[in-house]
């Protein structure tokens, strides 16, 4: 018998800017230390250490890539962090971040809601998005067999559901912050 190969283990390509230290130690690698950066993977949404390359200046909030060929700014992702062991200024920049990453990520999450289903014979995975209920539930799924939802703002026509780019973001905090049992957003 014949083992299926397991798929490639899929890296970030570009990672946001939480926080950095220009002067810091690693939290994941004993005795690295240098440009340490606080960021969040803009695909896996996951929290990462990175280690920039020397004078290398950063911004709050910045696009860096971080993919494995061709790096500028990066010299290696170091590993991954634990909400709790983020700085507090990280941790009061990441809903902003989060909101930047749905907005402009919108064709990605618009394609979630197409296509998520039931995770159980009683929940449905676009109940845990905040502010969809039964009834938005019931409207979209509607509205989506009639016609896939091409946008936030079709979305938000058709169903009459506020603020997605909000819902969405504040349930990858959930998600990120441990709150969640459940993850629909954040692969681990």
């Amino acid at each position: 018998m014949h083992r299926a190969q397991s798929p490639p283990r899929k890296y970030e390509e570009y990672a946001y800017v939480l926080d950095f230290n220009p002067r810091g130690k690693s939290s994941t690698v004993r005795g690295r230390d240098g440009i340490i950066i606080t960021a969040i993977g803009e695909d896996r949404l996951t929290l990462l250490e990175v280690l920039g390359v020397p004078n290398s200046t950063f911004d709050v909030g910045e696009r860096i890539y971080i993919g494995k060929e061709g790096r500028t700014k990066v010299l290696s992702v170091l590993g991954k962090l634990e909400y709790e062991h983020i700085s507090s200024s990280a941790q009061s920049e990441l809903r902003g971040v989060v909101e930047n990453i749905v907005t402009h990520n919108e064709t990605r999450f618009v394609d979630y809601l197409n296509n998520a289903r039931p995770l159980t014979p009683r929940i449905h995975a676009l109940e845990l998005i905040p502010g969809i209920g039964k009834t938005y539930m019931k409207i979209m799924l509607e509205e989506r067999e009639k016609k896939a939802f091409a946008s936030y703002a079709d979305l938000q026509e058709r169903v009459g559901f506020k603020e997605p780019i909000k819902h969405i973001s504040e349930r990858i905090m959930d998600e990120i912050t441990g709150e969640s049992r459940m993850n629909l957003f954040v692969k681990k």
